[in-house]
């Protein structure tokens, strides 16, 4: 505890000796936070508090005056962290921010600083294009062709309940593949909880289940669909059965968006990208960066059937486009057998 005795000077000059002796010792960390704090400086204080937290680490061989020292400091850092976001809600409601109405990219900066989010980034597992936005939900602004989708939902479902009549059309979406090694840390391989009926899968036409859904093809002739020969696009619609769970995982590239077209979505079945939880409406379509952390949910007691495709980001040129393309059909040329991917 602080030495109420001395003057806040001098606490602060005998703090600032103790430190020029061991940088990194908590008590004398927090005693130049406390001088700090009584001088009417909380935002010093609070970098002295945070140091000898970090400094401190998980507290193990320290005394127990230390350990009720460090937690007087982080209800400190609490007190201040909330009398600043106080502070900087009231400025900015003058300068005319609200968090419903203006940027989205100012309040998750805001969420950010304050620690209440944590930055998402775009972590493919196979190829990185540099330069594309960190961005996990794209704005609908930047995808005209959506609200057509969208306006197709209901002749789409139909062509979907007389799949649905055939459930041994349905095959798990994570399949294993002869020639390569399955790793499967996600419980997901052959799981038939996630399952998928394909319409075009790795750049190929499945032309028996295709040509079953004319207005899905024609709801979808004018979209972007990211096409690479033999890896995309892929058209499916993917059903998550009753109280199943996709874990969080990353895609393997950013040059393109997933997209979902809600179909049959009971309440309680969710989805998540990076900080972004949303629930699915049927009929809403949305498109995300699946190269940031994302996961789903069925919570509900009904199964949930969304369409989902792929579609070049809209940041990329055509030339861009052509030499994605073309890169990976290099990739595939050398030697047999292509690395594959879905979505």
């Amino acid at each position: 505890m602080a030495n109420t005795e001395q003057s806040p000077r001098d606490r602060l000059e005998a703090a600032d000796r103790a430190l020029a002796a061991d940088p990194r010792d908590p008590r004398a960390l927090i005693a130049k936070g406390d001088a700090l704090s009584d001088l009417g400086d909380g935002r010093a204080a609070a970098s002295f508090y945070n140091s000898a937290l970090r400094a401190a680490g998980d507290g193990k061989g320290l005394e127990p005056g230390v350990i009720a020292d460090l937690r007087r400091a982080q209800a400190a850092l609490q007190a201040q962290a909330r009398r600043f976001e106080r502070h900087l809600a009231e400025r900015l409601a003058g300068a005319g921010f609200n968090a419903t109405t203006s940027s989205d990219r100012f309040a998750l900066s805001l969420d950010l600083m304050a620690g209440r989010k944590r930055m998402y980034q775009q972590e493919p597992r196979f190829y990185l294009f540099p330069g594309l936005p960190q961005v996990q939900f794209q704005p609908r602004e930047t995808l005209p062709w959506l609200a057509a989708v969208e306006a197709a939902a209901g002749d789409i479902r139909a062509e979907l309940n007389a799949l649905l009549a055939e459930p041994d059309l349905f095959r798990p979406y994570v399949e294993p593949r002869a020639d390569r090694p399955n790793r499967d840390g996600m419980g997901m391989a052959s799981n038939a909880d996630w399952s998928a009926l394909f319409l075009w899968k790795d750049g190929e036409e499945q032309p028996a289940i295709a040509r079953r859904c004319p207005c899905t093809m024609e709801a979808l002739a004018e979209v972007p669909l990211c096409r690479v020969p033999g890896r995309t696009p892929s058209i499916l619609f993917s059903k998550l059965t009753a109280g199943a769970r996709i874990p969080p995982h990353h895609g393997l590239i950013n040059t393109r968006l997933i997209c979902h077209l809600p179909l049959i979505v009971p309440p309680g079945s969710r989805f998540r990208v990076g900080n972004d939880a949303r629930a699915w409406k049927e009929g809403q379509a949305w498109a995300f960066d699946d190269t940031i952390e994302h996961e789903a949910a069925n919570d509900s007691s009904e199964e949930r059937t969304i369409l989902i495709f792929d579609v070049w980001k809209p940041e990329l040129t055509e030339e861009e486009r052509a030499l994605v393309s073309a890169m990976f059909q290099a990739i595939d040329g050398y030697g047999a057998g292509g690395a594959a991917w879905g979505v």
